[in-house]
């Protein structure tokens, strides 16, 4: 499989065989599995003592001759505590109850995760699937509606990329993509409607995955620059990434 690579300014430099891992069958169904397997949930739960920090444990007896008792008093038996007593005379308010000022939720959200359990040599399958689709456009183009007419090749190979400015990577993009280029820079905007009040003011895109040997200094804003070697499939999903690889990165992924 041959892939074309470009210099610095976006000029055809030469031709080389990709590593036969971007010539794997892509299983979308296995790499789905390990995203998911992947993912870290964050709790998202009620304290276990909501609602229950009050001395207002059982309920309120109306037998005769009982102490604290409500004998002939028309109050119901829900649980209550004292807020103040004159004798035998007491002040209660509900509380504990899930209908009281303070009490207990209804339904609340549990803190339970099973792990979704995934074999080794289907995180090799995950994993080649995913380096695999960034070569093919079928993905790609599915991945983002503004490409529907690329004409490029992918995946998008440099020959060296040390010392990179933003700039040049510009250039080089508006080359390799043409006027939707835009597609590939990562770009941050305030939310619409109610998600700015809940905790979710801003949402951005994924934009271009920039994947260098450990060996190049590259520092780039607006796209993710990873290491050949430490790629995770968080990384490369959903399939078809947009990714720009570095000569020396795919001699380290093969």
């Amino acid at each position: 499989m041959k892939a074309v690579v470009y210099d610095i300014n976006g000029q055809k430099n030469s031709e080389i065989s990709l590593p036969n891992i971007f010539a794997t069958r892509i299983r979308e169904d296995i790499v789905m599995k390990y995203f998911e397997s992947e993912k870290t949930f964050h709790p998202y739960a009620p304290s276990r003592l909501a609602g229950r920090r009050h001395s207002a444990s059982g309920t309120i007896s109306h037998r005769r001759h009982e102490w604290k008792g409500h004998y002939g008093k028309g109050i119901s038996r829900g649980p209550r505590k004292a807020m103040w007593r004159r004798g035998e005379q007491f002040y209660w308010v509900g509380a504990e109850a899930n209908q009281t000022r303070g009490g207990r939720a209804v339904h609340t959200p549990k803190v339970y995760y099973r792990p979704t359990k995934i074999n080794e040599k289907e995180i090799i399958i995950a994993m080649h699937s995913a380096i695999a689709s960034t070569a093919k456009k079928e993905y790609v183009t599915k991945r983002y509606e503004r490409l529907n007419d690329f004409t490029g090749n992918v995946p998008m190979i440099i020959s060296n990329a040390n010392n990179m400015k933003m700039k040049q990577l510009i250039e080089l993009l508006k080359r390799m993509i043409g006027e939707n280029y835009a597609v590939a820079l990562q770009k941050k905007e305030v939310r619409k409607g109610k998600g700015k009040m809940r905790n979710r003011k801003y949402k951005s895109n994924a934009g271009l995955l920039f994947v260098k040997s450990k060996d190049e200094k590259i520092l780039l804003n607006g796209v993710d620059v990873i290491n050949a070697s430490e790629l995770e499939i968080a990384d490369l999903y959903p399939l078809g990434r947009l990714t720009l690889y570095t000569e020396q990165a795919l001699k380290e992924i093969k």
